[in-house]
């Protein structure tokens, strides 16, 4: 398509009314005009309030909810070691949000005449000055200055956001020598993404760069602002694309939507705290080059490959077929988004069905075909697909996925090497919020594959995740060596942990000195202390002497009737006194009891007195009916006991 017709194509879709506009995209799509082929027009006035994209509706709503979570907070720390031009710094700033209207988005409800409830707007400042904050730790001991800079990070990423009144970019500036600066940076997720600080980071190296040399950069010009992206969102997925890709989804993820339930060391709140850590860990060098390579061989991705092992762990771990994964994905297909700070970014749930029979290679073609059919029906935004999808809302988990993957290429905000005259390296933190169960990053440096998990610490404790990234790297290394292993016989255990788990946790033989048996125990207890209290049940007590007298007679009726050693008697009895008089009563005869649940089916019961040889069994009159006809039963009751023919004869009284 020319570059002209698809500008008139364009301004004439955004300049129709809804309806007409549902009709112009049916007719492009019987015509096979791909609306993705067609730019985004600016049609926001500048500067004037604008209506939300759905993703800032959903973030507009979370903050509601919570107003001081730090969930959302998208930050970046640099470490700047040379000398620093203080007015470059603040000039090049200023430019960012004179250049990112998003970056100067503060945002409101209002009530409209159409609309019962009020809605959400954004609305462009025009203050194009940033306040940077400046904290100097030169009078602190020389030792201390970095870990007080780190602790003061998290502390500048912990502040919470107003997002009625701004600013929703922060800076700071932490001091710790002449020559060595922190610089931080804070954004909240509704006026940016991951992709954004990658965007930030490179812009403000190259304005830095112009400011402290006396020069004016003047960055290419922005094609659009966001808030022409937002209501281009709106207009193309109300005019009908909405519906088509939320069919596939539907179709894709079905009607039940299983929480996925992993084991931890807590249960789950009511309303998570969204308080997490993070474990960073690198995989062996030998082990991120034989996965690179694998996935060349197999034709797939790095992000297929290790996504589809970090299925295998899931369903290793949690024993479910049905698994579901969030991945995020950047959103930016149209050219007029790549150089845009906005909240673009996007989540898909790709869903994984399991054996444990199956090749892993199976999996990973699954994964690959999933993963590639996802990404023509990747602009449903997230929000109007748990709309769809999620009927009963729940607050103590996230909605259609609990666990995420994020693959990268790089991290986003990372910047290592000069500027101007300074040297700079990203600087690294422990983060202290989780908006999910659990989430795997990882991203690619050269041949190298670097990983971090991060968790909530509601769910649980470091030495799980630990053992947790332990066990997904054994499976790397098992994935590597044979793709076509099944899932359910990849290793997951290293061999110090074989070794502990078979013969370390195993290790439970006692010596015993007292070589008596139990009922021998019982017969010496009760003379001994005859008239003490051996059994209480419902109200109802014995002696040691009673529970002794009642189970010699009842051992004596049943070596009458053939238990001896090696023969087994079936126990079916609820718990009573009886049961306990029973069981002793088996011991005293030389026999051997299976204990038999009532509650079990009857045909399970059947199998069970079958398969163990069963001769005898002893129950209670209210329980028989539901017990195997073909065998001898003897009754238990609290006043007597008495004995049955498999033709449910039952006799007459043997004792009181």
């Amino acid at each position: 398509m020319e570059h002209s017709t698809a500008w008139r194509i364009a301004n004439r879709f955004a300049s129709l009314a809804p309806q007409q506009r549902r009709e112009f995209l049916h007719k492009m799509q019987e015509q096979g005009v791909s609306f993705g082929q067609l730019p985004i027009p600016q049609t926001a006035a500048p500067d004037a309030p604008s209506a939300l994209s759905y993703a800032q509706q959903r973030q507009w709503f979370l903050w509601q909810l919570d107003p001081q979570s730090a969930a959302y907070h998208i930050p970046a720390a640099l470490r700047l070691r040379g000398e620093l031009n203080a007015a470059a710094l603040q000039h090049s700033f200023d430019a960012l949000l004179e250049r990112h209207h998003s970056l100067r988005s503060v945002f409101a409800e209002v009530e409209t005449q159409s609309r019962v409830a009020a809605q959400p707007i954004a609305a462009c400042g025009s203050d194009y000055k940033v306040l940077i904050a400046r904290h100097d730790l030169r009078d602190q001991p020389p030792s201390e200055r970095l870990n007080l800079a780190l602790r003061q990070v998290e502390q500048d990423i912990a502040q919470p956001f107003d997002l009625q009144h701004g600013p929703l970019l922060r800076v700071s500036l932490l001091q710790l020598d002449a020559q060595d600066h922190v610089l931080v940076l804070t954004l909240h997720h509704i006026v940016a993404d991951g992709w954004s600080m990658g965007v930030l980071v490179d812009e403000f190296s190259q304005l830095y760069a112009a400011h402290a040399q006396g020069k004016t950069l003047a960055l290419p010009a922005l094609a659009i602002q966001y808030a022409d992206y937002a209501l281009w969102q709106r207009r193309w997925m109300e005019a009908g694309e909405l519906e088509r890709q939320l069919d596939w989804w539907r179709e894709q993820l079905g009607s039940e939507q299983p929480v996925l339930e992993l084991p931890s060391d807590r249960s789950r709140p009511v309303q998570p705290s969204q308080h997490g850590a993070r474990l960073d860990f690198a995989l062996p060098a030998e082990l991120a080059k034989g996965l690179l390579s694998l996935a060349r061989q197999r034709g797939v991705t790095p992000f297929m490959l290790l996504l589809a092992s970090f299925q295998v762990l899931l369903h290793r771990y949690s024993g479910q077929q049905d698994v579901r994964i969030g991945v995020p994905v950047a959103n930016r297909t149209r050219a007029e988004t790549r150089d845009l700070i906005g909240f673009f970014v996007n989540t898909q749930v790709l869903r994984a069905e399991l054996d444990g029979r199956m090749p892993f290679s199976q999996l990973l073609s699954q994964t690959r075909d999933r993963a590639l059919d996802a990404q023509g029906y990747q602009d449903v935004p997230f929000e109007r697909l748990v709309n769809a999808l999620q009927g009963e809302r729940s607050l103590s988990h996230s909605p259609l996925f609990q666990v995420m993957f994020n693959h990268q290429q790089s991290r986003p905000g990372a910047l290592r090497g000069m500027l101007a005259a300074l040297q700079v390296e990203s600087l690294e933190w422990q983060g202290r919020t989780a908006q999910f169960d659990l989430q795997l990053d990882t991203h690619e440096e050269g041949e190298h594959l670097l990983a971090s998990l991060t968790y909530a610490t509601d769910l649980f404790d470091a030495p799980r995740i630990e053992a947790m990234a332990a066990h997904w790297r054994t499976l790397l290394a098992g994935v590597v060596a044979n793709p076509e292993c099944t899932i359910s016989e990849l290793p997951m255990l290293a061999a110090q942990e074989i070794e502990a788990t078979l013969y370390g946790l195993n290790a439970t033989q006692q010596h015993y000195p007292d070589p008596a048996c139990v009922h021998q125990h019982i017969e010496a207890q009760a003379a001994a202390t005859p008239e003490a209290c051996a059994l209480v049940f419902a109200g109802q007590s014995l002696s040691y002497r009673e529970l002794n007298q009642r189970a010699n007679r009842l051992a004596h009726q049943l070596r009458e009737n053939g238990v001896g050693p090696e023969v087994r008697v079936g126990v079916a009895c609820e718990r009573s006194l009886e049961l306990v008089i029973g069981l002793l009563a088996i011991l005293k005869a030389g026999g051997a009891y299976v204990p038999l649940d009532p509650e079990y089916p009857a045909e399970r019961l059947a199998y069970m007195v079958e398969d163990c040889g069963i001769s005898l069994l002893l129950t209670q009159a209210h329980v028989q009916m539901a017990l195997p006809p073909h065998i001898p039963v003897m009754i238990l009751d609290p006043s007597v006991i008495t004995w049955t023919r498999p033709s449910r004869g039952v006799c007459a009284p043997r004792w009181h």
